[in-house]
């Protein structure tokens, strides 16, 4: 039996939905996009959004929006996926890591303590694996320490935090529409704030430098960051579908969990308090984590390692040797992404996995720990 990482949930709704464009003949960035543009803020409760093309490039334009550029440096947990770290980069600025916590993985803010610089400009909290950072105490972290707040919510649309919907906490957030993700346009991203400023500044940067297309006046330097019709048509109908998603993925963490509980050598990833948990991945610490997704990869199931931590990239090593950072890469500031690392395995987890399927993947597991 063969079980795939991931598939994304798209049949008949979503092709017939890209139909329609082609019916009005508007392909661009358009009705649908509007649309699915309310939909969002609606589901959200925040008050103003704009699209981008997907989450790193999402990122960038949160970050540019806050003015965050050469000399300045934001913190990003050391345990996410490089594209937070990257976007840092593009806009110019330093990324900073931090150790994350322990059995959930999200940003460890006595970490984020010690790399706090008079050149600090920002706090990148990261919402992993479909829950939610303590955004409570990082609002008050980033209250005492002057520092803007970018909420890396990639991974998190849909789930809420003490009854509020991730990435609306800080002064802007950001989501991807990634295939994997809980919902998907194939590619895209999102922003959103509550600040009329910060939106304004956003509008101009996302569309050449002006806020309304058909006009050669552009007031402001800008890029194009829109996204489609297409894109928004099929998002439109995925967020439909986004109960059912997290129903499914719900179910299918209960059944990991019920059919795995007799073994020892498996422990779950467990959500911050008060946070909900819409599943990204279905991550697991486990012992001997590598052979047994070399055991598992041996069976025809796709497994996944937890992310490699940021401090050992090969792209951030070059920051040892700028002498205007005063930041340390040694592996001893980072003992829990490092562990994460090395125990964490990501098992399938999509909303069409069958219910045989997980048996065989839990199965197998038991297999390997004998």
């Amino acid at each position: 039996m063969k079980v795939p990482q991931f598939l994304p949930w798209i049949g008949e709704e979503e092709y017939a939905a890209i139909g329609d464009c082609f019916a009005r003949n508007w392909i661009t960035e358009g009705p649908q996009t509007q649309l699915f543009q309310e939909k969002l803020l609606e589901l959200m409760q925040v008050r103003f959004g704009v699209f981008a093309p997907n989450g790193t490039l999402a990122i960038y334009l949160a970050l540019r929006a806050l003015d965050i550029g050469p000399g300045d440096e934001v913190i990003v947990p050391d345990f996410t996926f490089i594209g937070s770290a990257n976007a840092v980069e593009m806009a110019g600025a330093r990324p900073v890591f931090c150790d994350v916590h322990p059995g959930h993985c999200q940003i460890d803010l006595a970490s984020a303590e010690k790399s706090i610089t008079p050149r600090t400009r920002a706090i990148m909290p990261v919402h992993i694996y479909g829950t939610v950072c303590e955004m409570d105490a990082v609002v008050d972290f980033a209250h005492r320490h002057r520092l803007l707040v970018v909420e890396d919510a990639a991974q998190a649309i849909g789930v809420h935090y003490r009854e509020q919907h991730a990435g609306t906490f800080g002064d802007i957030g950001i989501f991807s529409f990634f295939a994997d993700k809980t919902i998907t346009t194939a590619e895209g991203g999102f922003v959103v704030t509550n600040n009329s400023a910060i939106h304004e500044k956003l509008l101009f940067l996302r569309n050449q430098g002006r806020k309304e297309r058909g006009t050669f006046i552009h007031p402001e330097i800008g890029y194009n960051f829109r996204m489609t019709d297409l894109q928004c048509a099929m998002g439109i109908v995925q967020l439909e579908k986004l109960p059912e998603i997290v129903r499914r993925k719900q179910e299918i963490i209960a059944l990991y969990r019920q059919l795995l509980q007799s073994v020892p050598q498996v422990r779950f990833f467990a959500p911050p308090a008060h946070a909900e948990w819409v599943p990204f991945r279905t991550p697991v610490f486990c012992e001997r984590a590598h052979d047994l997704m070399t055991f598992l990869t041996s069976r025809e199931i796709e497994s996944r390692t937890f992310f490699f931590p940021l401090h050992r990239q090969p792209a951030f090593r070059y920051l040892q040797d700028d002498s205007s950072y005063s930041h340390s890469l040694e592996d001893g500031h980072f003992p829990q992404s490092i562990t994460a690392y090395e125990d964490g395995v990501c098992l399938p987890i999509f909303p069409t996995l069958g219910i045989e399927q997980i048996e065989y993947v839990c199965a197998t597991i038991r297999e390997f720990y004998g």
